[in-house]
Parts: structure tokens; C-alpha cells; sequence
């Protein structure tokens, strides 16, 4: 069921939505060469306890942590494991969540580790710019194909891979709600877009192919080629003025 949220019920997104930008933020500034994954979960952890709010990732479904580590070649969902430490040339892709009153919120980020070759660079530009288009076209009115065909029409112009099997949703009293929104469609067309409703939307965008493969701990997911992946996510409300990215400081 798809629902139109409060003024209030949008409130409460957007004070989950800070505390996730912080989580980001603060997991960024602590990532580099020698860090492993472990440490920045725990980073994560430490502003929601701060924050008084609650991870909407730790034990869904029995995901066994507080955000996603996705280094290089993973896509989504990667366990932060202790043993698992970053590089110099890595890429790292962290996924965040938080709720606060019961709302919440969502988004994702990747980032350089130190200096990384060229191809990652354009690769990280193409999947956040795909993510600004996506956003644009969250108004009343526009349909959800105008939000996927935004994805796929920067995709398809860099050359890249588009990740087909995992797309954003609608996000508020749970982390995942109707509808979902493929990273791909043909304008015009699907669900039309009303103010009220709060998305999750979140290209995935692979150097190579957008073939995927899940991995045997049923959760990491990677790309089929081995090259790299870049993930970029917000929360969004649309108003009557346009969309409002809740997932900022």
C-alpha cells in the first residue's frame, strides 16, 4: 500500500534523516588505507546511540550489522567484517539507515580511498549524477518511469552497466514500501507521482555489465565481471514545491 505521509510523519523522517547523513559523514572521515569494515560499523553505531535513534539495517532479516560495507566490485549489501581492511585505490560504497519515532530513513554513498584510477572516478560521478536526474523528477505529476528512465538515459550515455535486480522504494514506517522503482523504464509511464510520498531512490551503476551475483552468505552481492560498482541513495519527500532530499546534515 502506498501512502502519503504527514507534515508530522515527514518531520520525524527528516530528523532520521540528518542522523543518517552524520552516519555517512562520520563513516567517510573515519575510512582509509588500514581501516577494516568492522571499525566503521562501529563508527556508525556510535551516532546512533548518540543520536537516540535506531538502526533499521541491524537484524533485518538478520543482517548481522549497522550499515553496508561494499568495497570495488561489490554492489550492495556487503557484512562490515573485521577482517576485510581498506587499500589505497579502493572505492567503498556505505549504505546507512536510522529510526527515530518509529520513521525512517535511508541512503548511501561512495567514496574514494585515497587517489583511484580514472575509471572509478567517472564511474562514482555517473552513479551520483543519475541520482540528482532521478531526483529532479520526483514532482507531482511525472510518472515513475521518469524517475528510472533518468537512471538508465545517464547510464546508457557513460557506457556503464546498468544494476537491473535491485531498485529504490518507498520508505516510512518501514525501511521498505510499496512502490518499487527500478533504475530503468520508459518515461510517461508507471505509478503517478503525488506530494506526500517519501522514496528510497538508489542507482547501482557497474563499471562492466550490470550482471550480478550474490555471494554464499546469502547477503554481499557483487558484480558477475569483477569490476567495480558505485551506489548513491536518498531519502526523498515530494512537496509542493518540489522534491526535498531528507537525507542531508
Amino acid at each position: 500500500m502506498i501512502t502519503r505521509k504527514t507534515p508530522e510523519q515527514i518531520g520525524y523522517m527528516r530528523r532520521a534523516g540528518r542522523v543518517v547523513a552524520e552516519m555517512l559523514a562520520r563513516v567517510q572521515a573515519a575510512a582509509g588505507p588500514g581501516v577494516s569494515m568492522a571499525e566503521l560499523d562501529q563508527v556508525a553505531r556510535d551516532v546512533l546511540s548518540a543520536r537516540g535513534a535506531r538502526s533499521n539495517f541491524l537484524n533485518y532479516h538478520g543482517y548481522p550489522a549497522t550499515i553496508c560495507t561494499s568495497p570495488n566490485d561489490v554492489i550492495v549489501h556487503g557484512i562490515p567484517r573485521p577482517d576485510v581492511v581498506l587499500a589505497e585505490g579502493d572505492i567503498l560504497s556505505i549504505d546507512a539507515g536510522a529510526i527515530i519515532e518509529g520513521w525512517h530513513a535511508d541512503a548511501a554513498v561512495t567514496f574514494p580511498i585515497g587517489e583511484v584510477d580514472d575509471e572509478s572516478v567517472r564511474l562514482m560521478d555517473t552513479t551520483q549524477r543519475a541520482l540528482d536526474e532521478a531526483i529532479k523528477q520526483t514532482v507531482e505529476g511525472n510518472r515513475l518511469g521518469d524517475v528510472g528512465w533518468a537512471v538508465e538515459a545517464m547510464c546508457s550515455e557513460a557506457g556503464f552497466g546498468l544494476v537491473r535486480e535491485y531498485v529504490g522504494h518507498g520508505i516510512g514506517t518501514a525501511m521498505h514500501e510499496e512502490p518499487q522503482i527500478p533504475n530503468y523504464g520508459p518515461p510517461g509511464r508507471g505509478l503517478k507521482i503525488k506530494t506526500g510520498y517519501v522514496f528510497a531512490l538508489e542507482p547501482m551503476i557497474n563499471a562492466g555489465t550490470g550482471a550480478t551475483r550474490l555471494l554464499d552468505d546469502g547477503w554481499t552481492v557483487v558484480t558477475a565481471d569483477g569490476r567495480r560498482s558505485a551506489h548513491f541513495e536518498h531519502s526523498v519527500v515530494v512537496t509542493e514545491d518540489g522534491p526535498e532530499v531528507l537525507t542531508v546534515a
